[in-house]
């Protein structure tokens, strides 16, 4: 259920309604008791339409003005961003921080890539051992730790409906990804990527 959005006539009626009964509290239009409530009720109207305002932007999926406060918390902006993220990116770059809240599956690292909007795959290597066919790649014992994040070469990400004035309708790139992604690797494996067409 949407907040109620109160005007300063709903405020006036309701301010008229608390005063007591009587000669001496008039409620017409012309009544200077009136025109002072009005003079207030803009007042009112506009804390309720920034109170409403703030149930949207308290979350950070939706937020605008209280992105620099997410940010601040997560110690963002950082590098990773790059020098002038849109503000969608900024967004999705909080959202992926709250929401990665660790793993080393294949699953975890695909889904931290998709809140950032990148679609990925991941290839995992094994060491070379005895029982290999021949003509395989021969691989010492690194590659047990190793694995590589498949992306497309530029990944284009759109500006979708609601991003702020002055944003570029389209970003290529994919260093956001690639220093997350850095950022989240367990501290023993060996981080790779592979960007093709």
């Amino acid at each position: 259920m949407p907040a109620p959005n109160y005007g300063p006539a709903d405020y006036l009626a309701a301010l008229q309604k608390l005063l007591p009964r009587g000669r001496v509290w008039p409620r017409d239009a012309s009544a200077t008791q009136t025109r002072v409530l009005a003079g207030l009720t803009p007042v009112f109207a506009a804390l309720s339409a920034r109170a409403n305002n703030l149930l949207i932007d308290a979350f950070p999926s939706s937020t605008y003005e209280l992105l620099p406060e997410w940010e601040e918390t997560l110690g963002l902006p950082d590098p990773c961003a790059g020098e002038a993220p849109t503000t969608a990116q900024r967004v999705a770059q909080v959202v992926a921080r709250l929401t990665a809240t660790g793993g080393q599956s294949i699953p975890y690292f695909t889904a931290v890539a998709a809140a950032l909007g990148y679609p990925i795959t991941i290839t995992q290597f094994v060491p070379s051992r005895f029982g290999n066919y021949f003509g395989l790649p021969f691989g010492g014992a690194d590659w047990a730790f190793a694995w590589q994040v498949n992306a497309p070469t530029f990944t284009i990400n759109s500006l979708t409906f609601g991003g702020s004035f002055g944003t570029p309708f389209a970003t290529w790139g994919n260093n956001v990804l690639q220093c997350e992604l850095q950022r989240f690797a367990p501290a023993h494996t060996i981080l790779n990527f592979q960007y093709s067409d």
